[in-house]
């Protein structure tokens, strides 16, 4: 391959420190490589206005840390790539796997057409410490159960993260403008989101390859005490990495590497890892259970459509519902395009649970509006908190919204943080729903009773399990 250029396509692997594929590129080019990131219609539709406002900062950041030779195209990736490798000559595409629903499917296509066309494709590593489908069960099949799961990913050789390549020759080559990001994105937008807001979060997280060691180093210094602090969101005691992670900007081999203690904090944290790692392993093997509740017995639940659901959906998703927690984590989500993770538990269990309203509609207003929205992540953690998926709380496990903000916000903290009518509101009132009504005029009245409401989950729950029992 003397003097030939390998192309090196960016994905979920935003960075250039442990990147095995593009270490790989480099090698088979002897470092002539061409950098290229697609901006592809079928994965951008999908996105709302704050993930793609984060996606363009994060290659932009990637962009200058190549010297501004990223190669930005747009369109299906293998018309891109063959059209890139006649313009270039290049006879080798690498880039790291995808184990998506999606992205396999693509991948198998790219591979099958530019092999046919005399360009070779190689997909090396993937974005988990461990490749989804690696661990298995006795009897050979994918673990349906987080404990056994984490006992085969704790066993797994994890090797040590590599340097970014160095002397590397980045071919230039005439590229798109990062605007069309904006152009094709959010063309799957639900009807059901009416007149919901669409403008990007507007205190986003920072982006990029440093900002993510930046965010990394300032979290470890601050980690122990993450076992019980993390609950807390009032608290800035999670990592808040997802964002990284989720873009590939960081690696979780590399936070794994740098977690070397054996504290109740590290190996919590290590927990959470192997959480994310557990559901990408379920979706690889059973990629239905994006759309689809996993659990049989769970899907003749009845749930509420129609006008009324539609403004009561409204209402939890701008945060609000008169339930000063559900809120205060939707305004977050609104704001910074992020939500802490026990608010996340909260609010959906408040969707299904109290609302009555399917899984699915929370799920897509949160992979709508999250920049770190992971499908994997996001719709099995939602079939978590409906008792729906693998290793699900049970349904009746049902989140008081007011008992969880006096457990985990008991000074409002974060209600005072994130819903400005409640500010001057002291605790425990601005926790009540409603934010106690006799000393709140203007934050609105709770638009369900939690409790009566509660009893109506469990009623459906018994006619799911009826009608299971019963057959068609």
């Amino acid at each position: 391959m003397s003097g030939t250029a390998t192309i090196f396509w960016f994905r979920r692997d935003l960075r250039l420190r442990d990147n095995p594929a593009l270490v790989e590129a480099v090698r088979s080019s002897k470092a002539k490589v061409l950098a290229l990131f697609v901006i592809d219609e079928e994965f951008c539709s999908a996105a709302g206005p704050t993930r793609l406002a984060y996606l363009r900062r994060t290659l932009q950041a990637l962009d200058g840390s190549l010297g501004g030779s990223l190669v930005l195209r747009h369109g299906e990736p293998t018309a891109v790539l063959l059209e890139l490798a006649r313009e270039s000559g290049a006879r080798a595409v690498v880039a790291t796997g995808d184990y998506g629903p999606r992205g396999r499917a693509r991948d198998e296509r790219v591979a099958a057409t530019l092999a046919a066309a005399g360009v070779s494709v190689v997909f090396l590593d993937s974005p988990y410490v461990v490749a989804p489908g690696t661990v298995r069960t006795v009897a050979g099949s994918g673990c349906l159960v987080f404990g056994a799961f984490k006992r085969g990913w704790l066993r797994e050789a994890v090797p040590a993260p590599l340097d970014a390549p160095e002397g590397v020759e980045w071919v230039r080559a005439p590229s798109r403008s990062l605007d069309e990001l904006e152009h094709l994105g959010m063309r799957e937008r639900p009807d059901y989101f009416g007149e919901l807001p669409d403008g990007p979060a507007s205190r986003p997280p920072a982006a990029g390859e440093d900002a993510a060691w930046s965010q990394w180093s300032n979290f470890a210094e601050h980690l122990e005490g993450y076992e019980h602090d993390r609950e807390v969101p009032g608290l800035d005691a999670t990592s808040r990495l997802s964002p990284f992670l989720r873009f590939g900007a960081l690696h979780p081999r590399q936070v794994l590497s740098a977690l070397e203690g054996t504290t109740p904090s590290h190996e919590k944290f290590r927990d959470e890892l192997c959480w994310r790692e557990f559901y990408a392993d379920v979706l690889f093997h059973h990629p239905e259970s994006a759309r689809r509740t996993f659990q049989p017995s769970m899907r003749a639940l009845r749930v509420d459509h129609g006008p009324e659901a539609l403004e009561r959906f409204h209402c939890w998703a701008r945060g609000e519902t008169g339930y000063p927690l559900v809120d205060a984590g939707m305004r977050q989500l609104l704001e910074e395009g992020w939500m802490h993770n026990r608010v996340r538990m909260v609010a959906a269990s408040f969707l299904v649970k109290h609302l009555h309203l399917d899984w699915r509609w929370g799920a897509k207003w949160f992979m709508w509006r999250l920049v770190d929205a992971d499908l994997a992540s996001n719709q099995h953690g939602w079939q978590w908190a409906a008792g729906t998926g693998t290793d699900a709380a049970p349904f009746h496990r049902v989140f008081n919204p007011t008992l969880q903000a006096t457990r985990f916000d008991p000074e409002g903290t974060y209600v005072h943080r994130y819903v400005d009518e409640l500010r001057s509101t002291p605790a425990p009132a601005c926790l009540e729903p409603g934010g106690s009504s006799l000393l709140t005029s203007n934050y609105p009245a709770a638009i369900v009773d939690a409790s009566e409401e509660r009893l109506e989950a469990l009623r459906r729950f018994a006619e799911a399990r009826a009608s299971l029992a019963v057959g068609p």
